[in-house]
């Protein structure tokens, strides 16, 4: 029985594209997930193999990136209509493109008074936390006596997007990562912390309170720290909580570090200046910690936050 070709398309799914416009010392975020999808006259390359009519889906990459400098990123619409519009504009075979864009909010960090200690400035308007992403944990176990309560979160995303380095480390033959002297910082904070109320003799600490001041103080210290290393961003994010809630005696993290690496414009005669990046989601860095209050022992299970 005879076979004829039905409903077809192609292109490049989920572009990760993260678009920053520095407005001076205060910096707004784009940050999109771009699926590209083209049909019209691809008869040919299924029945025959013949890529004649066919635009690479490479291309459409490229052409995501490229235009998230050229025309910038004022909407998700808009920037779905300069896209369609290009391909079926450009490609006489393509008739259709359908422009799928998810967009990933981010609110900015509302930093603490004394963040001058930090980093010495007055004002902190580079760093950002992704609104709904964020859930609640907790872990509590009694065995007739003692209490052991251990709360905490995950999915917390942030970014810092500028203010963080990375260099100075061990290179050997097989290192080929470039220095790194103003880079995005971001990472999915999974975090638990421990209570040090055990006894019903003792006074319970306020849940809803210490939760709410213990992310505050973890938010602060992400967005006040000149960061080094994510190594460094974990130690003042633990120490932050630690100092200021008397109720935590243990913290314990678990921070990938979610890579952004600058997009290579160049071919299409375009300057990236720190603005386009390529958010990559694996392989990633992944730094843990435990966090302690001097004198304490550790209990928080280390495989608790890990892979």
């Amino acid at each position: 029985m005879p076979t004829i070709l039905g409903q077809n398309q192609y292109g490049k799914a989920e572009n990760r594209v993260v678009k920053i416009v520095r407005d001076g010392d205060t910096h707004h975020i784009k940050d999109l997930n771009v699926s590209v999808a083209l049909s019209g006259d691809m008869d040919d390359v299924h029945y025959s193999g013949s890529n004649a009519n066919v635009l690479p889906t490479d291309t459409t990459k490229n052409t995501v990136f490229a235009f998230a400098k050229e025309h910038g990123i004022e909407s998700a619409e808009q920037f779905g209509i300069h896209l369609a519009r290009h391909f079926v504009s450009s490609q006489e075979p393509i008739h259709r493109a359908r422009i799928r864009i998810e967009e990933y909010s981010w609110e900015r960090i509302a930093t603490s008074d004394g963040n001058s200690k930090f980093i010495g400035a007055d004002e902190v308007k580079h760093s950002f936390v992704r609104k709904g992403q964020e859930t609640r944990v907790s872990q509590i176990t009694y065995d007739g006596e003692n209490w052991e309560v251990i709360s905490g979160l995950k999915d917390l995303t942030v970014m810092n997007s500028t203010n963080s380095e990375f260099w100075g480390y061990v290179k050997d033959r097989y290192t080929t990562l470039k220095e790194a002297y103003d880079r995005i910082l971001a990472t999915d904070v999974s975090a638990r912390w421990r209570y040090n109320w055990t006894s019903d003799e003792q006074r319970m600490p306020n849940w809803e309170k210490s939760y709410e001041q213990a992310r505050k103080h973890m938010l602060h210290a992400f967005a006040e720290t000149y960061s080094l290393s994510l190594q460094q961003t974990l130690y003042q994010m633990g120490s932050r909580i630690i100092n200021s809630r008397s109720e935590i005696d243990e913290i314990r993290f678990s921070l990938p570090n979610n890579h952004h690496f600058l997009v290579d414009l160049e071919p299409f005669g375009l300057k990236n200046d720190n603005e386009v990046y390529f958010a990559a989601d694996r392989p990633y860095g992944l730094i843990e910690a435990t966090v302690l209050r001097d004198g304490v022992e550790p209990q928080i299970p280390v495989d608790m936050t890990n892979l």
